[in-house]
């Protein structure tokens, strides 16, 4: 086995065992989708977190990658990746937060065309190192405030957010396609929702899926 093939498939903490065992637990918290399901199966999700964290990478758990912003847990990274897959189109998606790079590789295993916005430059070097290891070719990155989403490429069949604005901002509805457009992102300040916004003749719906915790939504850009 060479390194890369090492680094990629994972040894003793992050074997083919202890993701199966991170499978059985997403199949167990209801994440039904065997696209989903097969796709956490494949992709190294040791590779997204630094070394020496890399044995919590397949616990249940959010994983710092810092500048104060994490790592959402599986099962997090799962039911919106489910979530996006249920809207009526999904072959376009916008993310707003790169992060590690995690949920945009899991993307880009589902989807045709992934583009990601990082407002924090050191973490969007990164993940562009990591998604270019893994030799993914649907994926675009921008440095840039993520509520400005990205209107050059618009309009997206959906937008995922990985980090929780008060409201939803409505840069990035109007950059949904009219009709069947799904914005999926944590909502609130005290309390925080996952909620999925969907898009019909231009008139939106708003379903609040679970109680969630992920890091504010900021705006502006971070160099360094």
């Amino acid at each position: 086995m060479n390194d890369h093939s090492r680094s990629v498939h994972g040894i003793g903490m992050t074997s083919a065992r202890t993701r199966a065992r991170m499978i059985d637990r997403l199949v167990e918290q209801g994440i039904q989708n065997a696209k989903v399901l097969a796709c956490f199966e494949l992709v190294p999700r040791h590779l997204f977190v630094d070394e020496a964290l890399g044995h919590k990478a397949y616990e249940d758990i959010s994983v710092p990658i810092g500048y104060a912003q994490t790592l959402s847990q599986p099962y997090i990274v799962a039911k919106m990746s489910e979530l996006v897959l249920q809207a009526p189109h999904h072959e376009r998606v916008l993310e707003i937060g790169t992060g590690s790079g995690f949920q945009t590789c899991v993307l880009a295993n589902l989807v045709d065309e992934v583009y990601s916005v990082e407002r924090i430059a050191p973490l969007q070097q990164k993940a562009k190192s990591r998604l270019q290891q893994l030799n993914l070719k649907n994926v675009q990155l921008k440095m840039d405030d993520g509520f400005f989403g990205w209107p050059e490429e618009g309009p997206f069949d959906v937008i995922i957010g990985t980090a929780a604005p008060s409201e939803p901002p409505m840069e990035l509805l109007d950059q949904l396609i009219p009709d069947g457009g799904r914005l999926i992102m944590p909502i609130g300040e005290e309390q925080q929702y996952l909620t999925v916004i969907d898009k019909v003749d231009d008139q939106i719906t708003k379903t609040q899926i679970e109680p969630v915790v992920f890091v504010p939504m900021l705006s502006g850009v971070k160099n360094a």
